[in-house]
Formats: C-alpha cells, sequence, structure tokens
C-alpha cells in the first residue's frame, strides 16, 4: 500500500509544491518557450513526474507505472476512441463530397457577410468542435470564409474568436469527461456547472463577430440576428449540459442557433453593397455556384442528425440502463493508493464503459452514415485507418498527458500543489479560470488542461472552502478562451489561409478580446462563488 504524503520534501508544503510543479513547469516552459513539438513535451513532463513520484514522493517504482499505464489507457479509451470516431464520420463527408455540398447550403443562406461569418465561424464551427475538435474548426472555417471572398486575416481571427463557446463540449464532451475523470466528480455535476458559465459567453461572441466583420456598423445593423443566435446557442449549450446529454451540447447549440439565425428576418436580407465591398476583399470561389439537389443537401446534413439521434436514444431510461451493464469495472493491477487520511483512491479500479460510452455511440453514427452517403465497407474501414495515423501524434500527445495527470495525482503531487493554492482563500475563484486558461494557451487543448489541473482545482477548492464543482468548470470554462491564443490554433490558421509567417501579427489582434473574455469570465465565476451569483449553481 502507498500512502499519499503532502509534504515529503524537507516538511514543507512549499518545497513540496515547488518540486511537485516541476513536472508542468517543465511541459509549460517546452511547448511555450522551446516550442518543442506537443507530443515530445508530454513525453518528458511525463519522466519528469515519474521520477518527482519516485524519488520525492516514495512512490514504488511498480506503482508509479501503473499509474501512468492507467492515465494513457484512460487516454486511449474512451478519450481518443471518441476523438477518433467522430473524426472518421467527417473524413467519410469529405470523401463523398457531401462536405462540399453542406458548405455550399451554408453560402446560400444569405449574402450578408457578417451572417456568413455567423453561420459559418460560430455555428459550424461549434458543430465541427462537437465532432472533431482539435483546431479542425479554425482551419475549416477560415477556408471557407476566405472562399466566400472574406480578407485572409479577418477570415482567421474570426474564425479564431469563434472558436471559445463550443470548446469545452468540444468532441463529443472530451473535456468535460477528462475533467470528471481526473477529479472524481460525477460528469453530470461538472457538466452542469459547465454548463451555466460558457453559455454566457454564447449570449457575446456572436456580437463580438459581427463587430470584427464590419465594426460599429456591423454591430448596429445586425445585433438582432446576432442576439438571437447567442440566446439559441445558449439556450441549447445550457438545455443539453444540464438535462439531456454533455456529449450532445455543442451539436444541438449549433444546429438551434443555426436555425435562430435564419428564422430572424434580417438575416435575409441582402447586403448593401457598400458593405460588401468593405468586408469581402478577397475573391469568392465559383465553386460556390454549383446547384445541388434537395436529396444531396439532406444526405449531407445526414451525418450530424444520425448522431443526435443516437445519443437521443442512448439517453432514453431503459435504454441507458442497459448499456449501462455492459460497463466493465476492473481492480486496478500494481496499484494500491490510499490519501493522507486513509481513504482509498479512486484510481484503483477502472470502469470500463465499452457500449455506453460516446465513441461506441459516434461509431454507431458513423456505420449508419455510410450506408446513407453510399461508402463501401472497405472505404469505410480504410478512411477510419487513415484517421488514427493522421491523429498519430495526437494520439501520443493526450496519452502522455493523461499518463501525467495520473502520475501526479496518485502520487500526491497534485494534492500538495492544490494545499499550497489553497493559500489564495477568496482569491482562488478569481485565479481558477485563469490556470484553465494558462493551460489551454500553452497546450491547445481544454481536454489537457483539464487532464493537468482539474484535481489541483478540486483539492485547493475543498482545503478554501469553495466548491469543488465550481473551480472544476471553471478550469475548463476559462480555457476556452485561451484557444484562440494557442500557438497551435494560431499556426493551423495561418497555414489554412496561406498567412504562414505572420502568426504574430494575428496573435496581437486576438490577444486583447481573450484577455477581454477572460476576466468577464473571472468575474462570472467569482460571483458564483458568493450569493451575488450563487443562485445560478446546481
Amino acid at each position: 500500500m502507498y500512502v499519499q504524503e503532502l509534504e515529503p520534501v524537507a516538511g514543507s508544503l512549499g518545497l513540496s509544491a515547488l518540486v511537485a510543479a516541476l513536472p508542468l513547469v517543465i511541459v509549460l516552459v517546452l511547448l511555450g518557450g522551446v516550442r518543442m513539438k506537443a507530443h515530445l513535451a508530454g513525453l518528458t513532463g511525463l519522466l519528469a513526474a515519474v521520477l518527482v513520484a519516485w524519488l520525492a514522493y516514495g512512490m514504488p517504482l511498480d506503482q508509479t507505472a501503473s499509474s501512468a499505464a492507467q492515465g494513457a489507457v484512460f487516454g486511449l479509451f474512451p478519450i481518443l476512441w471518441i476523438v477518433v470516431n467522430a473524426l472518421w464520420v467527417y473524413r467519410m463527408t469529405v470523401r463523398t463530397r457531401h462536405f462540399d455540398i453542406l458548405r455550399r447550403s451554408f453560402g446560400r443562406l444569405s449574402d450578408d457577410p457578417r451572417i456568413q461569418a455567423l453561420v459559418v465561424a460560430f455555428c459550424f464551427g461549434a458543430l465541427l468542435e462537437a465532432l472533431a475538435g482539435f483546431g479542425a474548426p479554425v482551419a475549416i472555417c477560415s477556408v471557407m470564409l476566405v472562399a466566400l471572398g472574406f480578407d485572409p486575416v479577418r477570415a482567421a481571427v474570426v474564425s479564431l474568436v469563434a472558436n471559445t463557446a463550443p470548446v469545452a463540449f468540444g468532441a463529443m464532451g472530451t473535456p468535460v469527461v477528462t475533467l470528471a475523470q481526473v477529479t472524481g466528480l460525477p460528469l453530470d455535476d461538472v457538466a452542469s456547472v459547465v454548463g451555466r458559465q460558457t453559455p454566457l459567453l454564447a449570449l457575446v461572441v456572436p456580437l463580438l463577430l459581427v463587430a470584427l466583420v464590419d465594426g460599429r456598423r456591423g454591430l448596429r445593423e445586425t445585433w438582432v440576428p446576432a442576439l438571437a443566435c447567442g440566446v439559441a446557442f445558449a439556450v441549447a449549450q445550457f438545455a443539453a449540459a444540464n438535462y439531456v446529454s454533455a456529449q450532445l451540447a455543442d451539436i444541438g447549440a449549433a444546429l438551434l442557433g443555426a436555425g435562430a439565425l435564419v428564422a430572424v428576418p434580417h438575416s435575409r436580407r441582402p447586403a448593401a453593397e457598400p458593405v460588401r465591398a468593405a468586408v469581402l476583399t478577397g475573391v469568392r470561389s465559383e465553386e460556390l455556384d454549383e446547384e445541388d439537389s434537395g436529396r444531396e443537401v439532406v444526405r449531407a446534413y445526414a451525418p450530424y442528425a444520425l448522431i443526435v439521434a443516437v445519443f437521443s436514444v442512448a439517453q432514453i431510461p431503459a435504454v441507458k440502463d442497459w448499456l449501462a451493464k455492459a460497463t466493465q469495472t476492473y481492480d486496478w493491477p500494481f496499484l494500491d493508493v490510499v490519501d493522507p487520511e486513509g481513504n482509498p483512491a479512486g484510481g484503483n479500479v477502472f470502469s470500463l464503459p465499452v457500449v455506453s460510452t460516446g465513441g461506441t455511440l459516434v461509431l454507431f453514427a458513423g456505420v449508419a452514415t455510410a450506408v446513407v452517403l453510399g461508402v463501401q465497407a472497405r472505404v469505410a474501414v480504410k478512411e477510419w485507418l487513415a484517421t488514427v495515423h493522421e491523429l498519430r501524434f495526437a494520439i501520443l500527445t493526450v496519452t502522455s498527458v493523461l499518463a501525467l495527470a495520473y502520475v501526479m495525482n496518485l502520487s500526491g503531487q497534485a494534492a500538495t500543489i492544490g494545499h499550497f493554492v489553497a493559500a489564495a482563500g477568496a482569491g482562488l475563484a478569481f485565479l481558477s479560470p485563469v490556470l484553465g486558461w494558462f493551460g489551454v494557451a500553452v497546450s491547445g487543448s481544454d481536454t489537457s488542461a483539464n487532464a493537468l489541473f482539474g484535481a489541483l482545482q478540486v483539492t485547493a477548492a475543498r482545503e478554501s472552502g469553495l466548491s469543488p464543482e465550481l473551480l472544476a468548470a471553471a478550469n475548463s470554462s476559462g480555457g476556452v478562451l485561451g484557444k484562440m491564443i494557442s500557438p497551435q490554433n494560431i499556426t493551423i490558421a495561418c497555414a489554412a489561409v496561406g498567412l504562414a509567417g505572420r502568426e504574430g501579427d494575428l496573435l496581437r489582434k486576438v490577444l486583447p478580446w481573450s484577455l477581454g473574455l477572460l476576466l468577464v469570465m473571472c468575474l462570472i465565476v467569482v460571483g458564483q462563488s458568493t450569493p451575488v451569483l450563487g443562485w445560478m449553481l446546481p
């Protein structure tokens, strides 16, 4: 049995926290300072975490290795199992050209570039974030906006800023699923609080986007459809996260937001020529003028409808209970850890939800998608394997970061840092989103930031008397605002629209918005930690 210690270094909490933080510092410096590739930085950080656990905390090497192995397995299943299958669905739509049909369908909804920015970057970007994440929404939406005639810089900035509100529930809820796992908090509780924070961003972001596209005139002339879109998105995200399924939050929000946008009469009015001349400084793609049959348009939307249908059926109580019976629970080998009070750590047991996990449900929807789109079984399998190959470095990054997180959590490193950070007292509520923001800004992933800092936030919350669910959620909600300034996302945006080498220019344009929205989120969390906004929490 391994008993966690809080002050293993010279009996000092401060020195112990300094040593415990070394793996995190190493990862952040390698990513942000040295610009090392994420998977190499993750592996280096993992090695540091193992050495600290073994040498400083006295965790037996077999238990340390077992902790890392469990983290890596969780990274593969269910986390990457969700991502691979979601991206596979998207790749099939690209292969069959139905993604192009979908793109043309969006282009015809309105000729107003400000409305097009909302449809493509905010609504469709959220749909892509729900399915794929990992930079795909920024790359694809930037290219689509350039095809519509947007200036490349404006297209990249709009896509980066739009990729905020949906991030916490991206890739079929992967960030909140990870957050729940590493903190030991129930998924429904964590998702519920996140669903009472990020929808508030959704009210602001569409208004910000039309201002970015066309300044004060854009805000003055299109605030009605922008607000309608934001309200619909926020309501759907809140409702799904709290009462339906965290995995469906972004899909439902994206579809309802787009529906509300189309329903507002303002959205369908032709844009004044001065507006188009001022905004559309690029060259519009002639491909957008191709005609598509109604049948093909329906087939283009079918994959997303199928995913919604499969997840909705899975939430029916009888079906949910039946799927849950397939969950297998194992005593994880070579692991027997208790906290300083002698309570067994959650990592001693490993659950394997084979059928009920989001990845398997997306796989079912993917098989149905292949049938609807006419993709042969051999081609579908080939696309699935190509997806795995495409994500090979992301797979290595996620597994190494999750392994690092598990070693830090089970050895007691995260608890030591959490107790030390708790000294911030009431100020902890304000700093909590900042920690998530910093983690995502450096790692480029809300999932990784939640894995790294989730347990730390919960420990600090319990020590300072704040709600563990609130600070855990704040880590994810603050993290989404670091997405637009992460080097990975900015590099992806520049590469997509032909701005390679101008990453610094793009960063300067989006940094003020990232910091401004972060301040708003910090104030929201502080309010929710007091009676002022405490009524918002479940």
